[in-house]
């Protein structure tokens, strides 16, 4: 099996312009796009949340997926499960919404569709080679790649930072 992909967050990138959460919005809404999400009831809902820290930082939270994943333990119904990606996954015919998931997500990300009564996550556009908040990010602040790829990517552009009169 081949490592799976993950999406990562450079926040010195990130201006806050939420086009990340509006892309995913539309990426899960049924007709696809912009105009017709708009229209849509119950509305497309997010599953990326940009948070403002400070005057000049932001940071774009989205579910982590975590190995020992809290929601899929705490999930009474067996609704959360892993698929073959790795990626946490939460089946809405199952799910009761006890919100259980919600409580127990360290990030916070996991939503709350109230007019369904389905709990919602991120699931990294299971139909796109690339998840839709990625695709979207004008500043490229969202990664998309293995974390061996991306930790070989870190080191490349630190390794001028440890010679003495090397600069980047």
């Amino acid at each position: 099996m081949h490592e799976p992909k993950e999406i990562f967050v450079d926040i010195s990138r990130c201006t806050a312009c939420k086009t990340c959460e509006i892309a995913c919005a539309v990426a899960h809404s049924r007709s696809g796009n912009l105009y017709g999400a708009l229209m849509e009831r119950p509305a497309p809902k997010r599953r990326v949340y940009v948070e403002w820290v400070s005057p000049d930082r932001n940071v774009p939270i989205l579910c982590r997926h975590c190995e020992d994943a809290p929601c899929m333990h705490a999930c009474i119904s067996g609704a959360i499960s892993r698929n073959e990606k790795s990626v946490v996954i939460t089946d809405s015919d199952k799910c009761i919404g006890c919100w259980t998931c919600v409580m127990v997500c360290p990030y916070g990300v996991i939503g709350r569709h109230l007019e369904t009564h389905k709990s919602y996550r991120c699931d990294r556009c299971p139909d796109r080679e690339t998840p839709a908040c990625v695709a979207s990010c004008p500043t490229k602040a969202l990664i998309y790649r293995t974390v061996e790829a991306y930790s070989q990517d870190v080191r490349k552009d630190a390794a001028p930072s440890v010679i003495p009169g090397e600069k980047k």
